[in-house]
Order: structure tokens, then sequence, then C-alpha cells
């Protein structure tokens, strides 16, 4: 399994991003999928998830600014990321279990004016 995470990038606060996740090696449509974020100096925390149907939850530090979607077609996850805030500075990592716990290799948000 791999996961291979973009979108990434430097942002103004109030600022919207969208990442991409693009996944191989597993049967993506049977798959949860989830975004992750580690802020520096913090612990990785769960920003949002979606189930293999389509149903997502988030993060209350996200809910409402973020939504979490995939495209089983192409194999993809996304996380459209709005009003964002210095808050939101930190790596983004995609994820999933089959098996056992991937991650992809992460990439950077920093939200700064």
């Amino acid at each position: 399994v791999q996961l291979q995470a973009s979108g990434g990038g430097l942002v103004q606060p109030g600022g919207s991003l969208r990442l991409s996740c693009k996944a191989s090696g597993m049967n993506f449509g049977a798959a949860a999928m989830a975004w992750y974020r580690q802020p520096p100096g913090k612990q990785r925390e769960v920003v949002a998830n979606i189930t293999s149907s389509g149903t997502s939850n988030y993060a209350d530090s996200v809910k409402g600014r973020c939504t979490i979607s995939r495209d089983n077609a192409r194999r993809l996850v996304h996380l459209q990321m709005n009003s964002l805030s210095p808050d939101d500075t930190a790596v983004y990592y995609c994820n999933t279990y089959w098996g056992r716990t991937y991650w992809g290799q992460g990439t950077q948000v920093t939200v700064s004016s």
C-alpha cells in the first residue's frame, strides 16, 4: 500500500487549500481513509475520516471549515480546507488501515501572513 499526499503549501490566514492523497496497492473503494496532522511540537491528531460508503467525521477544530471527500474511480481522497488560521499549520498525513496502518509521506501546510 502506498499513499501519496500533495497540495500543501503556504497560505495566508483566511485562505483555502485542497489536499489530495493518491492510494495504490489496495482495494481503495473498500477502505476507510483519514487525514491526520501534526502541528510543530505537538502530537499527531486526526482531522477527518471517511468510510468506504462515504460517511465522514471531523475533529471539532475543523468542523464547518473542512470537507473530506473521495473519488473511488481515481483512488483519491481530498481534504478541502477553508478559513485557514495559523493554528492549522502542520504536516498533514493521509492514513488508512488495510491489514495494518499505513501513512503517506506528509505534506506541509503553513498558514502565515
